[in-house]
């Protein structure tokens, strides 16, 4: 049986969603108030985090942002809020998914079922990954280092903080470097989903590895977007101090 943790401080709701779920051999445990929702979530260490946005004490995208970097399980936003602006906020913050509570229960059952399996599937993986990339070595290029083994990274003698998400995508980059890689690809070798057209987590993922590797949002130098092709790891770009 899977566990999510349910941020919802209306109570009907909470119960309701709670209910249908363990119908479905889903446990939640439902937490009212956003001020304490991360102390449930690490204490509770859930398989899935289901947020709403608008809570008491803390809203659901702060919760979002400020658990990404102590929590890598998969989170999902579920809100009356029907807003292009939020739903790339969402992802922004590192969410995996922005569901309306409007949507069907069996179709919101689905997709926190699709999240939970590529967790599992992700963390499978990761388990192959790490004993495939035990015996690497560190990757160099120029003022940038990778240390598969300790997962840090090193730019221009500065520790750069990645989250597993961040630091996988980087690897699979770095070990492709010179190479387009699309989102298919990508998709696939992160999280065993082919890409459906629509799903824009990778370039989300990709604006923010950016963003810590100081590369240029507007003309990105480092990891550069080839148009209709993908994303390619410039291995020399990395020589130089990085461009305004």
């Amino acid at each position: 049986m899977n566990t999510i943790v349910f941020v919802e401080d209306e109570p009907e709701v909470g119960s309701l969603i709670a209910a249908y779920l363990a119908r479905h051999d889903i446990e939640v445990i439902v937490e009212p108030r956003g001020d304490r929702a991360e102390e449930v979530i690490l204490r509770a260490q859930p398989d899935l985090v289901l947020l709403d946005i608008m809570l008491p004490g803390k809203d659901g995208m702060t919760i979002c942002r400020d658990l990404r970097e102590r929590w890598h399980g998969p989170i999902v936003l579920l809100t009356s809020l029907d807003s292009d602006m939020n739903h790339i906020l969402a992802l922004e913050m590192g969410a995996c998914d922005y569901i309306l509570k409007t949507t069907p229960p069996a179709v919101l059952l689905a997709r926190l079922r699709l999240h939970l399996r590529q967790s599992e599937h992700s963390a499978q993986t990761k388990g192959i990954q790490d004993a495939i990339v035990a015996p690497h070595k560190t990757l160099r290029f120029g003022t940038l280092a990778i240390d598969p083994i300790n997962r840090t990274v090193v730019l221009s003698g500065e520790q750069v903080s990645l989250s597993t998400a961040d630091f996988e995508l980087l690897w699979e980059l770095a070990t492709h470097a010179g190479t387009i890689m699309d989102r298919d690809a990508l998709l696939k070798n992160l999280r065993g989903v082919s890409y459906d057209g629509l799903d824009r987590s990778v370039d989300v993922a990709i604006s923010r590895l950016r963003k810590k590797l100081q590369d240029s949002a507007t003309e990105p130098y480092r990891i550069k977007t080839v148009r209709n092709k993908g994303y390619l790891f410039a291995p020399h770009a990395w020589e130089d101090a990085p461009h305004d």
